[in-house]
């Protein structure tokens, strides 16, 4: 479920809307090649017809993890060998001949319409709305492989319709240092973390992958105040995964105005968290029936921003009752981060090199009171509501979980935060869901400036630099954090309070690179963002500045890192093409 967005207050309308461009096609990985049949006009009924098949292993797969490109990105491969992690089991796609043996097992029409490979699991489709309890049974009795089968959702369609779901993907870079804005009226969403100082020392999320995960986006790709991510390339692409939809850009606006939190860029009026970095919109929420389903497109969402090689993954989304009864199994004493098979992909993803960030929920002044799922999840961010002073937003969800972990992690501004809303207006609104992308975007912030810390590392650090860290409570957690702060006291490059011992120019540049110093200069590496070493080079000791050729290298952002007989630096340069 996403929090309702409360209008609190319209300024006037500041641009037109226009047509984008379509970006070029691209498709991503096994998942990306089935076509699926669904049916419009969507109702609802009572009976079960969604089933979540779990496998117990993955015996005789066609797939290696001596073969790993074959299911991750190489900027997904880079990031495992940046961090040390290792490319196990749990990383290969779900069996495709079990997948086979299940879907020819029935006689009835079916469809396979969600894959969870760190789950091991299938959500099959009756396109009948019917009873099928009885041949479940048989196809359990019939296969050992199967672990267990419940029910997910009960979904009904007509008017048969078949579609390929695919991905845009478009990928530039975007060479700017100026990072000092004029932020207008979201001056309130960012102050409160010293997030515009973090900024102005050149760190607004340049090179990093934000995915995404929400009920849609409805106005994202016409509105004229988005339309230079997409002339620079920053959106990567969209997967819509709730099924009969196939384009993010329909269904809701509530990823509209989420992301508008990180992504705008309108100096004087309002700017994002991070609003040089490069975004992938997930849609994992169906936005017309809340149903335990979703639970599982929020994991596969884990999955496709891990294989992307994403460095933060966002969701304002939470679960806590469904719409029918039968599909409540989980009660407040299940808010312990297992039981959940979204809380469980969270947790995963984060031990795969991903910053992730969930909002706790909207249910603080409500019966249920506590978190939602994955909020619950072990390792990441949940972020609870405050306004722009601090104060607790009464609707924020509670915690502890129920194994009396800390919850929310961390809090920020969710009460009366600034959104662009899918009409094109600036306007206010509440809910943790607004809290969640403000921590997410100076996430990635923080961690392109102190790119040698781990996704788990960097999060405890937004923990530790929390005003509540010594005394956290349930409302706050640890409470708001300081990222200004975090970037002064561990950054190993030129801070603006320290005279630079290094010189690099030019920067931006197309391939030489000089160094220059007044100590002799010992050593220079080339480092590209994910922590490889592209180039190691000794000067001879008589000379004051060294050469650098970078040309071969292709167009991003890399750091040199300098060593002279009496320190070292690292200093961000940027290759253009």
């Amino acid at each position: 479920m996403f929090a309702a967005l409360i209008i609190e207050n319209y300024t006037t309308l500041f641009f037109n809307e226009i047509s984008m461009k379509p970006i070029a096609n691209f498709r991503v990985f096994l998942l990306s090649s089935f076509c699926f049949l669904f049916f419009g006009a969507v109702a609802y009924g009572q009976t079960p017809n969604c089933y979540r098949i779990t496998f117990s292993d993955k015996n005789d797969s066609p797939f290696s993890i001596s073969r790993p490109e074959e299911f991750l990105s190489e900027r997904a491969i880079a990031k495992r060998e940046r961090f040390s992690i290792p490319i196990i089991e749990q990383d290969l796609p779900v069996n495709p001949q079990y997948i086979d043996l299940i879907t020819n097992f029935f006689t009835v029409p079916t469809q396979i319409i969600s894959i969870s490979k760190w789950n091991n699991s299938v959500v099959i489709f009756f396109f009948e709305n019917e009873n099928y309890q009885d041949i479940i049974d048989e196809m359990v009795d019939n296969f050992s492989f199967i672990e267990s089968v419940i029910p997910v959702a009960a979904y009904s369609w007509s008017n048969k319709i078949e579609i390929s779901i695919h991905e845009q993907f478009s990928q530039a870079i975007v060479c700017n240092s100026s990072c000092d804005y004029n932020y207008g009226m979201s001056l309130d969403n960012i102050n409160i973390h010293r997030g515009h100082s973090l900024h102005k020392a050149g760190f607004c999320g340049e090179d990093m992958l934000i995915c995404v995960f929400d009920a849609g986006w409805n106005g994202f790709n016409t509105l004229s105040c988005f339309q230079s991510l997409y002339n620079n390339g920053q959106i990567w692409g969209e997967r819509d995964l709730a099924p009969g939809v196939n384009n993010v850009y329909t269904g809701h606006g509530h990823g509209t105005a989420v992301t508008s939190e990180m992504a705008t860029e309108i100096d004087g009026q309002m700017v994002g968290t991070a609003p040089k970095a490069n975004y992938f919109f997930i849609r994992s929420e169906y936005p017309w029936s809340e149903q335990l389903v979703e639970e599982d497109f929020w994991a596969q969402a884990a999955e496709l921003a891990d294989s992307l090689g994403a460095d933060v993954a966002t969701a304002s989304l939470g679960y806590t009752n469904f719409d029918f009864p039968w599909q409540n199994i989980y009660t407040i004493e299940d808010n312990n981060g297992m039981a959940s098979i979204a809380s469980r992909a969270a947790s995963i993803l984060t031990q795969k090199g991903v910053i992730v960030v969930n909002s706790a929920g909207n249910e603080g002044n409500k019966s249920w009171h506590y978190i939602g799922r994955p909020a619950d999840a072990f390792n990441i961010l949940a972020v609870g509501a405050v306004n722009k002073d601090g104060e607790v937003a009464l609707f924020s969800s509670y915690g502890p979980t129920s194994d009396e972990r800390v919850k929310p992690d961390v809090a920020s501004v969710g009460w009366n935060a600034w959104v662009v809303a899918e009409n094109g207006y600036i306007v206010q609104t509440n809910g943790t869901s607004m809290a969640a992308p403000i921590i997410a975007g100076l996430s990635a912030c923080l961690w392109q400036a102190l790119p040698q810390f781990s996704s788990l590392e960097l999060m405890d650090l937004i923990r530790k630099y929390s005003d509540q860290y010594n005394n956290p409570n349930d409302r706050t957690g640890y409470g708001i954090p300081n990222f200004y702060q975090c970037y002064l006291d561990h950054y190993i490059g030129v801070r603006e309070n320290k005279v630079p011992e290094f010189s690099v120019f030019p920067n931006p540049t197309t391939g030489q690179l000089v160094v220059s110093s007044e100590y002799r200069v010992v050593s220079i590496e080339i480092i590209d963002i994910y922590g490889r070493n592209l180039l190691s080079h000794t000067p001879l000791t008589s000379q004051s500045q060294t050469l650098i050729n970078i040309s071969h290298l292709t167009a991003g952002v890399y750091f040199l890192k300098i060593y002279s007989n009496r320190s070292f630096e690292v200093i961000k340069v940027v290759k253009k093409s």
